[in-house]
């Protein structure tokens, strides 16, 4: 795929993700919680310009962070997000302003290594991008299918960083 169409894969990915882990879903018990991050990151890995032929050490080593900062990302976002069990007994799952603050860190550190890699001339390809993408997606659904397991008895509630004891409701589609 061209830069052009992985950009528009990133966006409209993190688009569709942020959109929907801020309104009350349903943790399901699906097991496939692994397969768009597998599928992102077999995709990033399959451009043959993830690391810059040039100066493959330092491409590498900025590629390293940004899936480093895509795991942080990933599993702070799943632990600032607020999950309970209904009294009916299906686990939900809500982001906080905390988890939007997360997300606004990570953003943050990727231009930065962005900017680093830029001041260093390694040209870095959007694949690298697409694999630290791929990185949080698969720590958070992981983090979140555990905390999901982890509640005990219907109605109780796992606080979640920066989130006061209060209900949690849901919301209707």
């Amino acid at each position: 795929m061209s830069g052009l169409v992985n950009a528009l894969v990133i966006v409209a990915v993190v688009a569709l993700v942020i959109v929907r882990q801020f309104r009350a879903r349903a943790v399901g018990a699906d097991r496939r919680w692994w397969l768009l991050p597998a599928i992102l990151a077999v995709v990033a890995l399959r451009e043959p310009g993830i690391l810059d032929p040039h100066h493959r050490t330092a491409s590498a080593g900025l590629l390293a962070v940004e899936v480093l900062i895509g795991l942080a990302t990933g599993a702070g976002w799943a632990w600032t997000s607020r999950v309970w069990r209904a009294p009916d007994g299906v686990v939900w799952t809500k982001s906080t302003k905390a988890s939007a603050a997360v997300w606004g860190v990570g953003i943050a550190l990727r231009v930065g290594v962005f900017v680093l890699g830029r001041g260093l001339g390694v040209h870095q390809d959007s694949s690298a991008l697409m694999l630290g993408l791929a990185a949080t997606l698969l720590v958070r659904a992981g983090i979140m299918v555990w905390r999901a397991q982890s509640l005990g008895s219907a109605g109780e509630t796992a606080a979640a960083y920066g989130d006061g004891v209060r209900a949690a409701w849901k919301e209707r589609v």
